[in-house]
C-alpha cells in the first residue's frame, strides 16, 4: 500500500518550513493541500510558499487554475491520487481538511460535469436573487462555503441540486483509507498562534494584499476565501481598510480553531506543538514518529 504523510495546521504555525524540511529529509515532492493556492494570482492572501521558501522542493497543485475557473474537491482528489499512485511515499501539506480526507479515503463524488449553458436560465437574476433561490431549493447547504457574489459557484450548486437532488457538497464515502497514512497536525498555544496570525496579516498588507485583491475585483473575480472576501465592503465604501484588516485577522483565528476541531474528529492525527525556539526539535520528533510508522 502506498504511504502518505499529511502535514497540516493553521496558517502561521510554521507548516511551510516544516513540510519542506521533512520533504527534503525523505527526498520527495510536496502536494499542496490548499484550496486557495491552486489559483494563479491569489498569492499574498493564500500565503503561498515562495520559490526561496520551497528551497528546491517541487510543489504540486499550486497555480494550476486561473482565478475565474472552478476547482473542486473532486478535482483535487483525482489529481492528488495520480501523484500518490506513482510514488511509494508522498507528502501532502496544507490546511483544507476535506481535500486531504477525500484523497486518502474512499470518497466518491456523485455530481456530473458542469453544463456550460446552465447559467443562461438564470441570467435575469441578480447575485442576491440567485443566492436566495439556492437557499430555497437547498436550505441545508453549507453557506460558509459559498458567497452570494461567487455567481459561478452558486450556479453550480443550483445545477447539482436540480440534477441530483443533493447538495453540491454531497458525496458517498466510507471511513476506510485507500493509502497507509500518517497525519501530522501542527499546533501552537492559542495566544501565540493568534499573535502570529495577526503579524502574518499585517505582513500581507505590507506586501500588497489590497492591490492583489483589487486587481481581481476589477476583473469581476470575487474569491470566496479569507483574505479576499473581506474586501468587498471596503471597495463599496462601507468599511475602512483597518476594519478589513481586523476582520481578516478575526476570520483567520476562527478558521484556525475550526481546523483543529475538524482534524480531531475526522481522522486519526498526531498532534505536535511546534517549538518556535528550536523548530529542529519538532522536526526531529515528527521524523522519528514517521520512521516508526514506516517500519510497521
Amino acid at each position: 500500500m502506498k504511504k502518505v504523510i499529511a502535514i497540516l495546521g493553521p496558517t502561521a504555525v510554521g507548516k511551510t518550513k516544516i513540510s519542506i524540511m521533512i520533504a527534503k529529509h525523505y527526498g520527495v515532492d510536496i502536494i499542496s493541500g490548499d484550496s486557495v493556492a491552486v489559483y494563479k494570482s491569489l498569492d499574498i492572501g493564500s500565503a503561498k510558499p515562495t520559490k526561496e521558501e520551497m528551497d528546491g522542493v517541487i510543489h504540486h497543485l499550486i497555480d494550476v487554475r486561473e482565478p475565474n475557473e472552478e476547482y473542486s474537491t473532486a478535482d483535487f482528489q483525482r489529481e492528488a491520487r495520480r501523484i500518490i499512485d506513482n510514488n511509494e511515499l508522498s507528502i501532502i501539506a496544507g490546511g483544507t481538511g476535506l481535500y486531504i480526507k477525500s484523497a486518502i479515503f474512499n470518497y466518491e463524488f456523485m455530481a456530473k460535469g458542469r453544463d456550460l449553458d446552465f447559467g443562461k436560465k438564470y441570467e435575469n437574476l441578480s447575485n442576491d436573487e440567485l443566492f436566495k433561490l439556492l437557499l430555497e431549493k437547498d436550505p441545508n447547504i453549507d453557506t460558509t462555503k459559498l458567497h452570494p457574489n461567487n455567481r459561478k459557484r452558486v450556479l453550480r450548486a443550483l445545477e447539482v441540486k436540480e440534477d441530483t437532488g443533493d447538495s453540491i457538497h454531497s458525496f458517498n464515502h466510507k471511513d476506510e483509507p485507500l493509502y497507509d497514512y500518517f497525519i501530522c497536525y501542527l499546533s501552537l498555544p492559542r495566544e501565540i498562534l493568534y499573535e502570529r496570525i495577526n503579524k502574518r496579516v499585517d505582513q500581507m498588507f505590507d506586501d500588497g494584499l489590497e492591490k492583489e485583491v483589487r486587481d481581481l475585483y476589477d476583473k469581476n473575480i470575487y474569491p470566496h476565501a479569507i483574505g479576499y472576501q473581506e474586501f468587498i465592503p471596503y471597495f463599496k465604501g462601507e468599511k475602512t481598510l483597518d476594519e478589513v484588516k481586523e476582520t481578516i485577522k478575526l476570520n483567520t483565528r476562527h478558521l484556525a480553531k475550526r481546523q483543529e476541531t475538524w482534524f480531531k474528529n475526522q481522522m486519526e492525527s498526531h498532534f505536535y506543538t511546534v517549538n518556535l525556539d528550536n523548530i529542529n526539535e519538532t522536526i526531529d520528533n515528527i521524523i522519528k514518529d514517521i520512521d516508526d510508522w514506516r517500519l510497521k
